[in-house]
């Protein structure tokens, strides 16, 4: 590809989506104050998808680990024959300084504990303003997302799956919250149930469909990422595990509660002014306590009951509720 006038940026991203969206808006915000700022992007297989629609994009690069080890040599060899503006390093590895640049910013892990967003402004020297995550749509992605929750009612939007039995609320309690918000007179009641859930999850989705009844919004496994996040703009509520989901769902400015467990809510905590952490009785290094490296195959959030849930959507929904209601 021959290089594109303009100010060449690039962008060396996370290979987790929940830590690429925390670091989105360093993307907006290089692309507001650079009008010709044109991003090459480098992210993993699951989180490149967050970025097809970035302006002034001219690649996006799958950089994926290879058992060889050689992943890192691969990725130099694609970008180094270009004389870049801007190397943005989130990962901190290092090809940056065997990269022709004007400006590197890098990132180096902070002493103390600081939130994602946080840390990402300060590659930017920006924390004093930091950049909340934003992802890019289109206008063909806002229709598709008008089409997909076409329909009457607010929307909760539940995200039940993640990345690691550990962290993942048992099912069966969110389909009770559902229940207790869209049913019986509670908060919701005449709404519609979306979930949300990636290759994989379909079943999840499928043991909440009777809660909904006729306003089920199915996207687990169907809908891509920047598809699910303009359809999160659209949603009430959000309720979800600490995972991808969930920071898409603030990102979009969603009232999104996350249910946390065996993560850390000062890194991970969903970013957002309508943006709330609930955890059961245990804190973060109790749990830790008992499975110091996170590799047991067990649940650590049994201990978080359903009215605590239900308590925290409804005072959510109390806050944000539209002025003109």
């Amino acid at each position: 590809m021959s290089p594109t006038s303009g100010f060449p940026i690039l962008f060396i991203t996370a290979t987790r989506i929940g830590d690429a969206v925390l670091s989105s808006g360093l993307i907006k915000r290089l692309a507001d104050e650079i009008p010709n700022a044109r991003f090459t992007i480098v992210a993993g297989p699951v989180a490149a998808p967050l970025f097809a629609h970035v302006p002034g994009l001219d690649r996006v690069i799958v950089f994926e680990k290879s058992k060889t080890g050689g992943h890192w040599f691969e990725l130099w060899q694609k970008v180094r024959h270009r004389r870049w503006g801007l190397v943005v390093d989130l990962r901190g590895s290092g090809i940056s300084r065997f990269l022709k640049t004007k400006r590197r910013a890098i990132h180096r892990k902070s002493a103390e504990p600081v939130h994602k967003v946080l840390e990402a402004a300060r590659i930017l020297r920006i924390e004093d303003d930091p950049a909340p995550p934003h992802i890019f749509t289109n206008a063909d992605v806002e229709a598709y997302a008008d089409e997909l929750t076409a329909g009457k009612g607010p929307i909760l939007a539940l995200a039940p799956a993640a990345n690691w039995v550990g962290k993942t609320w048992p099912v069966e309690r969110f389909s009770q919250v559902a229940m207790k918000l869209l049913r019986d007179y509670g908060p919701l009641t005449g709404g519609r149930l979306m979930v949300l859930g990636g290759p994989g999850d379909e079943s999840l989705a499928r043991s909440l469909k009777d809660v909904a009844g006729k306003g089920f919004i199915d996207l687990a496994g169907k809908a891509d990422l920047v598809a699910a996040y303009a359809c999160l703009k659209r949603a009430r509520l959000f309720i979800g595990n600490d995972s991808g989901a969930m920071h898409l769902a603030a990102a979009a400015g969603c009232p999104t509660i996350g249910l946390f467990g065996p993560s850390d809510e000062r890194l991970y905590a969903p970013w957002g002014e309508h943006a709330r952490v609930v955890r059961g009785p245990r804190s973060y290094e109790q749990i830790r306590a008992v499975d110091p490296g996170f590799q047991q195959a067990l649940c650590h959030m049994m201990d978080l009951p359903v009215e605590a849930v239900v308590s925290a959507a409804r005072d959510l929904l109390k806050a944000t509720e539209p002025k003109d209601a």
